[in-house]
């Protein structure tokens, strides 16, 4: 089943349970992919598609960041449409589970002491086996904790 039809299903049952905000929010979702759907001139993949759920948990988050404290109403909505995004977003790896992942970059780069300089080197290799399993913010900050 692919996220548009989870979405789908998911707004249906907002719809018929008469939770107006969930419903808003889903459809917002459904939208986004459907526009990605459109734009590409097929059906999305699984990474696609999570790639699309990814980006409007991202805007959201910004959106958030943006509001004035004083504006209860949108931090309060935005917060609740980042909890119904974040239900249909992948899985993402926690810091044990991306220090893996670098072990297995460093190793095939041969690389036994990473340093500074061989940063630019071990992100290279290693973001195309994270993006869209782990937040970019974090690994970065993983890397830095190993680098001497």
């Amino acid at each position: 089943m692919s996220k548009i039809d989870e979405v789908r299903k998911a707004m249906v049952t907002a719809m018929k349970a008469g939770d107006k905000e969930r419903k808003e929010s889903l459809s917002m979702l459904l939208s986004a992919l459907k526009n990605k759907a459109i734009d590409k001139r097929e059906d999305l993949t699984e990474a696609e598609e999570n790639e699309v759920v990814l980006k409007e948990i991202k805007q959201t988050k910004e959106t958030l960041e943006l509001t004035p404290e004083d504006r209860t109403d949108l931090i309060e909505e935005c917060t609740k449409r980042i909890a119904v995004y974040e239900e249909f977003a992948p899985k993402m790896l926690n810091e044990n589970e991306i220090k893996e992942v670098i072990q297995g970059v460093l190793a095939e780069l041969e690389i036994t002491a990473p340093a500074g300089k061989d940063k630019g080197r071990i992100m290279k290799v290693l973001m195309p086996k994270v993006k869209g399993i782990a937040d970019g913010k974090l690994v970065n900050q993983v890397l830095a904790s190993m680098l001497q």
